[in-house]
């Protein structure tokens, strides 16, 4: 047998997984490959790895003999189950101190019990986030890797000479130990949610309250494009609009309004319950697309439910780029809720986030890569420390600039009965945020008239509690025991 001479292994050759091989090769790596399926692997070697040094794998054993010491393998595989599959399948044939990394969009709390079971066989795990799609695995993608810090030494050169590149520095870094690097692929993708809805949302107003044809909408995303807006997936909404079906008319008029979601976006605004944190626009955006994919019943509710004709009244030009200012602002709340997620996670879990390095990772290769992320960047590197992004100076300066017409946005949205469930969360967290004081003492009050569950004062030190016996009736015990 010859000595084994490849850097990395991947197992999983799905077109994400041939993609970033052929990024490694083409970066002076040797890679051993593998899949379940042998025809996969059989057609890749003979087509796109074809005259390069891929090592083409029938087994996973033969796999892990190719590998340099320590060895080093790569899962691109369907998260959940067969991550645990191939993980088991590996650890019987590697040593302390080799390392397993999932690439995959595994949930994060996978990622920390897989980095907890493996640490015990001496077996080093990173769960590494990766996105940007096919052409991101291929050209240059956002890699957020965590897990075993012990690793990272031996795959930093690898990850970061295929990661994307701004400005000569790469789009990855070691975010922190356990599942981080899950973590924040996971709010990543929240933040994706996020803006796809608030895009569509402007879509939205722009072709049912202004009545643009798809080419006058398309010219609208790419002067946007050039501005405080520039983004990928502004670019890509340019693009879509512009692609015309075979009758003539534009493709995207003829795809069903039904959303699909593969889970990413639950888990964030699920997270952010456990956690407690008002991450309230991804929320919605998940629930825009819940609501979407109940095509049937809305189509019936609509011969029944009356509302507004949408119709505007006013100038053009001046509703576009309120428009545009409302996207922009609920863009900015957005990432300040992500980074608020964030924050909370970095301080539970003991991960000690790099808040400015994340937003560089996020700055190319990515879905959610945009000019924007380069505010963020330098917010964070004025204050590390930072509370919220919406108090750094320059988002203090963009949130008053912007606010009339993503006022006048959200309003006209009602009146003209556009829903705008994204854009309308974020200026109303972005008023309760700003807010010194809120109604919540109502709220305090209810809870101790009906479950004696107590309230603060404002008037004593925070931490001293009071019950008030509200009807005569109640008594004077209040509610250690449950909440209602």
């Amino acid at each position: 047998m010859s000595e084994p001479s490849s850097d990395i292994a991947l197992i999983g050759l799905a077109v994400m997984g041939q993609n970033l091989v052929m990024n490694m090769n083409d970066h002076g790596f040797t890679v051993s490959v593998y899949n379940r399926t042998g025809s996969v692997t059989d057609d890749f070697m003979a087509g796109p790895a074809k005259g390069s040094q891929v090592v083409g794998c029938k087994t996973v054993k033969e796999l892990v003999a190719t590998l340099k010491s320590p060895r080093r393998v790569f899962i691109l595989v369907k998260a959940g189950a067969a991550v645990d599959a191939v993980i088991n399948e590996l650890t019987p044939l590697m040593a302390r101190g080799d390392i397993i990394i999932d690439g995959g969009n595994s949930h994060f709390p996978d990622s920390q019990r897989r980095f907890t079971q493996l640490k015990e066989k001496g077996i080093r795990f990173i769960g590494s986030g990766v996105s940007g799609g096919e052409e991101g695995a291929r050209r240059g993608p956002s890699i957020m890797p965590g897990g075993d810090p012990e690793a990272w030494p031996f795959v930093k050169e690898i990850l970061q000479s295929v990661s994307a590149k701004v400005d000569g520095e790469p789009c990855c870094d070691w975010v922190g130990e356990g599942g981080a690097g899950h973590y924040v692929k996971m709010v990543h993708n929240g933040i994706e949610y996020g803006d796809m809805q608030m895009i569509a949302e402007a879509y939205d107003l722009l072709k049912s309250g202004l009545g643009l044809s798809a080419d006058e909408l398309k010219a609208v995303f790419e002067g946007w494009n050039k501005g405080v807006l520039d983004s990928y997936l502004i670019e890509i909404t340019a693009e879509i609009l512009g692609v015309k079906d075979e009758d003539g008319g534009p493709l995207v008029d003829k795809i069903l309004d039904a959303a699909g979601q593969k889970g990413t976006g639950k888990w964030t605004s699920n997270s952010a319950l456990d956690l407690g944190m008002p991450v309230t626009l991804i929320g919605e955006a998940v629930f825009a697309r819940a609501l979407s994919s109940l095509k049937g019943e809305r189509e019936r509710a609509s011969k029944k439910l009356s509302g507004p004709v949408p119709k505007l009244s006013g100038e053009k030009q001046a509703f576009i780029d309120d428009v545009m200012l409302a996207l922009y602002a609920s863009k900015v709340v957005s990432y300040a809720q992500g980074y608020m997620l964030l924050r909370e996670a970095s301080r539970e879990y003991g991960w000690k986030l790099n808040f400015g390095s994340i937003a560089l990772m996020w700055r190319g290769g990515c879905i959610i890569r945009s000019r924007f992320l380069g505010d963020i960047k330098r917010a964070f590197d004025n204050d590390p420390a930072l509370e919220n992004l919406l108090v750094d100076d320059f988002f203090v300066k963009a949130m008053a600039e912007s606010q009339t017409g993503w006022r006048k946005t959200i309003a006209n949205s009602a009146l003209l009965g556009i829903p705008t469930p994204a854009m309308s969360s974020a200026l109303a967290f972005y008023d309760g945020y700003r807010r010194e004081r809120l109604p919540a003492n109502l709220v305090q009050a209810q809870r101790d008239y009906f479950g004696a569950h107590t309230y603060e004062r404002s008037d004593k030190n925070r931490g001293e509690y009071f019950h008030t016996n509200w009807t005569g009736r109640g008594g004077k015990i209040s509610s250690r025991s449950y909440n209602a």
